[in-house]
């Protein structure tokens, strides 16, 4: 599995830029891992996205740079490969690439580009990553002939500083099965696609990939993120404390496999930041660590508990009681009882992706109750 990578998703508006660059700033020696920054190039409001990915490279030190993503249909995915590499030569190996595959086609048209069908747009956006690998392999001259984008005899070069992943931004079927042929990464947002739809979208990722011959674990998943910190757990996904927000982003790592975190921060951006980067983060990465050497078996890890299975009561009396206690904050009913991951704890809960908290995997269930219900645990004790 890949490294858990944490970040930052900001808005590049002009009016605040000079707050923008502070936040960069922040994140980079907070150490989060990315500053993802989204391309519009027809948002008259906003800054160019390659422009303030320049600036932000010479004002931080360690922080990679990620546009969120690419509009492919106005950025030739020749003069991109060029500018990519370049950003990456000079920041020092520090850029990935996130690709998309066209939005919004009348404010697209009204800058000068094509409008095009969604079967062009995926089409189109295959040739682009085409086009973008061979001018990053050394060697002679390229020459290819797509149906929207061509190179006759490009030279390639420069070439970049490390090998540049291209997430795909994607949400439905054809651009999910791409992401599995062709992507390096996935880029998705809980803002368009929550818990139960990720974890849906990457099956059909996964299943696009073992296809094609490649490892599902080898694609990168990143998931840009928006929530609430407070103090008491709400009713949505990531509304509530750090603690929340670790065990939700815990159970996507080992549900649906992601790899990375992008975090788009509230009003009190400062803040927000800093609880993800100082709390959640840490958190995150603590309870993945620990989980994945208990399944590997490692030596002095606790053993893992049987999955939807109870285990036997010790001995003792022959008389029981049955305690009754909520089910852990960020729950859900389920129609039919499993067992939780401790022995003895009949449970009535679920995972936004239908797995039951028993799971010892995951352990406890994260997500947040449905409205209106009072799921419960009961747990048999011995005395």
């Amino acid at each position: 599995m890949h490294d858990l990578w944490f970040g930052a998703f900001l808005s590049p508006e002009a009016e605040g830029r000079e707050r923008l660059l502070r936040h960069v700033t922040l994140a980079d020696r907070l150490g989060l891992d990315l500053v993802g920054v989204q391309d519009h190039p027809y948002q008259e409001g906003f800054l160019d996205t390659w422009t303030l990915l320049s600036v932000v490279a010479a004002r931080t030190e360690r922080i990679r740079l990620v546009p969120d993503v690419v509009n492919v249909p106005l950025r030739p995915p020749a003069v991109l490969a060029r500018a990519a590499a370049s950003l990456d030569l000079l920041s020092g190996g520090r850029v990935e690439l996130g690709l998309g595959a066209g939005a919004f086609w009348d404010a697209i048209a009204a800058m000068g580009g094509r409008r095009l069908s969604p079967g062009e747009s995926i089409e189109a956006l295959a040739e682009a990553v085409t086009v973008l690998r061979a001018l990053w392999t050394p060697g002679a001259p390229v020459t290819f002939e797509g149906t929207h984008h061509r190179l006759r005899g490009a030279k390639p070069g420069p070439l970049p500083a490390h090998p540049i992943g291209i997430w795909i931004g994607a949400m439905k079927r054809r651009m999910l099965e791409l992401t599995g042929r062709m992507g390096d990464g996935w880029l998705t947002s809980s803002f368009h696609s929550p818990p139960e739809a990720v974890a849906r979208q990457a099956k059909v990722l996964d299943a696009a990939a073992e296809d094609a011959g490649r490892d599902p674990a080898g694609i990168r998943k990143v998931y840009n993120v928006g929530g609430v910190f407070s103090p008491l757990p709400g009713r949505g996904f990531l509304e509530g404390p750090a603690a929340l927000w670790a065990e939700q982003l815990t159970e996507l790592v080992f549900e649906v496999g992601m790899t990375g975190f992008v975090l788009a921060p509230g009003e009190d951006a400062e803040r927000d930041l800093r609880a993800f980067a100082e709390e959640v983060a840490p958190a995150v990465r603590e309870a993945v660590s620990k989980e994945t050497a208990r399944e590997r078996g490692a030596p002095g890890s606790r053993p893992r508990r049987p999955s939807h299975s109870l285990l036997p009561r010790p001995p003792g009396p022959t008389s029981t009681r049955t305690t009754v206690r909520a089910c852990p904050s960020g729950t859900r009913p389920r129609s039919r009882p499993s067992s939780c991951a401790w022995a003895g704890i009949s449970c009535r809960c679920t995972t936004a992706t239908g797995r039951s908290c028993g799971r010892s995997r995951t352990r406890w269930s994260r997500w947040p109750r449905a409205r209106g219900t009072r799921a419960r645990c009961a747990r048999r004790s011995t005395g």
